[in-house]
């Protein structure tokens, strides 16, 4: 690895999203239980986030739960919402150290209500945060956002605060919970699987995709080194030819 000297500081992604996967094959390899993976990427989400914030990234947005992992075991669902409860609490000094401003997006009252408040006092904590906006996707998935946006969209239509013909991308994006931030320009992910599982799937339409076969628990500095740097040397045409983007 190079490190950050061969990283154009002028091409830095805005928004990085990072599908963190492997966890489970990365204990299991090891004897241990898909907690016990769960438990050791904490470091891999600390290195990403510092070093993601080192480098000018605006949003860093961690797939860290998804609506389909409430169909996992019970047992491993209790653990993961323990994890994520210590993890905030252990890590919102960091934040506030680094001027991170923590966010969430999904169906948060799904979460235990000790998450729920956790969550909230973190995100109180670090909103003055200017440095970087870390996010956790907490109880997300892509279809869902879609559907609160439908529901939300029709509820102003059905109020006459809508009308249907004025509907352009735009509209749809401003009911999205990701209406504040910029789509991603990035997104990494862990393990090699070659899906996006139901993430961001409004938001990914132009994104560049970078997939490591690394499990979660291992990634490190140097992964999101070069993953920016594979980025960088990508041509980003958004349905443009090559010439088009040469001219412009």
């Amino acid at each position: 690895m190079t490190g950050q000297a061969e990283i154009d500081t002028q091409n830095i992604p805005a928004h990085v999203a990072v599908i963190m996967d492997g966890n489970g094959r990365w204990a299991k390899q090891r004897g241990g239980l898909r907690v016990f993976g769960h438990q050791s990427a904490i470091t891999a989400v600390r290195e990403t986030v510092e070093e993601a914030a080192e480098l000018g990234v605006q949003y860093l947005t961690l797939y860290a739960f998804s609506t389909e992992n409430w169909n996992r075991p019970a047992l491993e669902v209790m653990a993961l919402m323990q994890l994520l409860v210590h993890t905030i609490r252990q890590e919102t000094s960091t934040l506030l150290k680094n001027s991170i401003r923590l966010e969430s997006i999904g169906d948060i009252a799904t979460l235990p209500k000790n998450c729920q408040r956790e969550l909230a006092e973190a995100k109180e904590l670090t909103k003055t945060g200017t440095r970087m906006t870390l996010v956790l996707a907490l109880s997300y998935s892509g279809r869902w956002d879609l559907t609160q946006a439908a529901r939300r969209m029709t509820a102003d239509v059905a109020e006459g605060k809508l009308k249907p013909a004025d509907v352009t991308e735009n509209t749809v994006a401003s009911y999205l919970v990701t209406a504040n931030m910029p789509d991603p320009e990035l997104l990494i992910r862990t393990s090699g699987e070659q899906r996006i599982s139901n993430f961001l799937l409004w938001q990914l339409a132009y994104t560049e995709l970078y997939i490591t076969d690394l499990l979660w628990p291992d990634f490190r500095k140097q992964h999101f080194q070069e993953a920016i740097r594979a980025y960088q040397r990508r041509e980003r045409r958004f349905g443009k030819t090559s010439e088009q983007i040469t001219v412009s």
